[in-house]
C-alpha cells in the first residue's frame, strides 16, 4: 500500500502526471489528508473504453494511499457531450443516456472498493442539475465565465469557423458545477482526468476559487499514444472496450499482445499495478530476447485480469497456445474458441452444402484457389483441429467437430482461420 504523501511520487513514476494546478500544494494535502477526490465519466455510449480505464486505475492508486474516491457518471452532462474537435456530437435519447449511466456505473464499481472509511461513492450529475432553473445557473455558475476565455480554449477555437452549437459550448460549465457541487457536498478536493480535458478541469478549479474563495487541485494524465502518435484504444475492428458484449475477453487479451516493444514498459507502468522497479527488470530482459514477448504477455495477463477476471486470461492463454498447435482445443469453452476464431477471420459454411476440406481451406481465406488448397494438403502442410490433413475431398462434416460445429484450420505454423458449420 502506497502512503498518502507518496503516492504522487507513484504517480509520476509511472508516467501518470502530465499537467498538475500546483504539485507542492496537492503533495502537502495528500500528505496531510485523507482527501476527497473524483473522476467522471460521461455515458456517450453503452461502455467504458481503455482511455477510461487509465482514469479508473489512477483513481483506484489513489483509494490505496487511503484517499476516498467519488465517482462520477453523467446522467446530465452525458446528455450533451464534451465538444469534439471533428465536429457536433449526436445527442442520445434521455432513456438512452439513463440506461448507459446504469451500465457504466456497474463498471466503475468493479474497479474501487466500496466499502470501508474510503469506500468509493457513486454520484449523478443529473441530481444536482435537473431541479436547476435556468436562471439559477446563469446567475450563480454563468458569471463566473468570461466569454473571452472560453473562445480562447483549444477545442472551441478549432470549432469556430466550421461552427458550435452553445449547448456544446456550455459543457465546461456544467462540468465546472460538477466539482463545485462535489467541493460543497462531499469536501472534494482534486479532480483528476485526461490531459484533453486540462480545460475542463481548471475551470472547475477556477469556479471554486471564485464561487467559494477556495483552493483545490486538478491533475492530469497524458493522451496514451502508439509509437507512431496516434491514438492508443484503438484497433483495426475499432475501439478497445470493457464490456465484453462490445469485445470479447479473447480479443481484449490480444489488443494488449500487439503492444509495441517501444511502449510496452509504459503501458505495464500506466495500466498495471506491477511495482515500477519490476517493470523495468522485465522490460530489460524483454530486450534481450523480444522473441518472447515476455512484456507483453505479462502486460496481457495484468491488465485483461483487472478487467475480466483470472478465467478469462488463462482461457484466453490457452486459445492463444491452442490455435497454433501448443494446447488442446477441445479444452477451450466455446465462447473463447468463437471469439478467437472470429478475430481470426472464420467463416460460416452450410452443412447442406457438404463442404470439404479444400472448400474450407479457400472459404477461410487460408489459399487462394482450390489448387493451392490439394497442394497444401498434399504436401502436408495443412491442419484441421491440429491434427496434420491428408485427404483433400474430406467432407468437413466428418472431421471432429469442436462443440458440435467448429473447425479450426491451419495452414503451415502461422496462419489460422477457421468454419463454423450452420
Amino acid at each position: 500500500m502506497t502512503a498518502r504523501g507518496d503516492v504522487l511520487d507513484d504517480l509520476q513514476a509511472r508516467g501518470l502526471v502530465a499537467h498538475s494546478t500546483d504539485p507542492d500544494a496537492l503533495r502537502a494535502d495528500l500528505e496531510a489528508g485523507p482527501i476527497t477526490y473524483y473522476v467522471g465519466f460521461d455515458p456517450t455510449a453503452p461502455s467504458l473504453h481503455v482511455g477510461n480505464l487509465l482514469q479508473l486505475l489512477t483513481a483506484r492508486r489513489l483509494q490505496l494511499a487511503g484517499h476516498r474516491p467519488l465517482l462520477l457518471v453523467g446522467g446530465s452532462t452525458g446528455l450533451i457531450g464534451d465538444p469534439k474537435e471533428s465536429g457536433e456530437r449526436v445527442m442520445n435519447s434521455k432513456e438512452t443516456v439513463a440506461a448507459w449511466v446504469e451500465r457504466i456505473r456497474s463498471q466503475t464499481s468493479r474497479f474501487l472498493d466500496t466499502e470501508g472509511e474510503n469506500g468509493a461513492v457513486p454520484v449523478n450529475n443529473l441530481d444536482w442539475t435537473e431541479p436547476l432553473s435556468t436562471i439559477d445557473f446563469l446567475r450563480d455558475v454563468g458569471k463566473h465565465f468570461p466569454v473571452n476565455r472560453m473562445l480562447a480554449r483549444d477545442v472551441v477555437s478549432s470549432r469556430l469557423e466550421s461552427g458550435i452549437s452553445y449547448t456544446e459550448f456550455s459543457y465546461v460549465l456544467l462540468q465546472s458545477l460538477d466539482y463545485l457541487e462535489l467541493f460543497r457536498r462531499h469536501g472534494c478536493v482534486l479532480q483528476t482526468g485526461g490531459s484533453d480535458q486540462w480545460g475542463n478541469l481548471t475551470a472547475g478549479v477556477e469556479l471554486i476559487r471564485r464561487a467559494e474563495g477556495a483552493r483545490v487541485h486538478a491533475l492530469a494524465t497524458p493522451l496514451i499514444t502508439k509509437a507512431d502518435g496516434t491514438k492508443f484504444g484503438k484497433t483495426e475492428a475499432g475501439t478497445v472496450w470493457l464490456d465484453p458484449d462490445l469485445m470479447s475477453p479473447y480479443a481484449f487479451y490480444q489488443s494488449w499482445i500487439q503492444a509495441e516493444d517501444s511502449k510496452v514498459g509504459e503501458y505495464l507502468k500506466q495500466f498495471t499495478f506491477v511495482p515500477v522497479d519490476e517493470i523495468d527488470a522485465l522490460v530489460a530482459e524483454h530486450q534481450e530476447k523480444p522473441g518472447l514477448r515476455l512484456a507483453q504477455r505479462r502486460l496481457a495477463a495484468e491488465v485483461t485480469g483487472l478487467v475480466h477476471g483470472d478465467d478469462e486470461v488463462r482461457a484466453a492463454e490457452l486459445a492463444s497456445s491452442a490455435l497454433f498447435g501448443r494446447g488442446e482445443l477441445a479444452q477451450l469453452p466455446e465462447p473463447t474458441l468463437a471469439a478467437a476464431l472470429g478475430e481470426a477471420g472464420a467463416v460460416e459454411l452450410s452443412r447442406a452444402d457438404a463442404p470439404t476440406l479444400t472448400d474450407a481451406l479457400v472459404a477461410a481465406g487460408l489459399v487462394e484457389s482450390r489448387s493451392a488448397a490439394r497442394r497444401a494438403i498434399n504436401e502436408g502442410g495443412a491442419y484441421v483441429n491440429n491434427e496434420r490433413a491428408s485427404d483433400p475431398d474430406l467432407p468437413l462434416a466428418d472431421t471432429p467437430l469442436l462443440h458440435g460445429a467448429w473447425v479450426v484450420l491451419r495452414k503451415g505454423k502461422r496462419a489460422v482461420s477457421g468454419v463454423k458449420l450452420t
